[in-house]
């Protein structure tokens, strides 16, 4: 897999995933464990350069 294809294949995930967490309560355990890959994502998307500004509406 390119740079590029995990990039966007996360990019995607973090969409989802986003739209998923919007749809539960934050002191639920699927949040909870929703939140902990909102977070490894947003650390590989960044560390990738991809600038979350646009595509991060949950701002956790």
């Amino acid at each position: 897999m390119t740079e590029k294809e995990m990039i966007k294949m996360s990019i995607e995930e973090f969409s989802r995933l986003q739209d998923y967490m919007s749809t539960c309560e934050k002191d639920s355990e699927s949040y909870k464990k929703m939140k902990r890959r909102y977070t490894e994502l947003k650390v590989i998307l960044t560390t990738s350069g991809v600038n979350l500004t646009e595509i991060d509406y949950l701002k956790e």
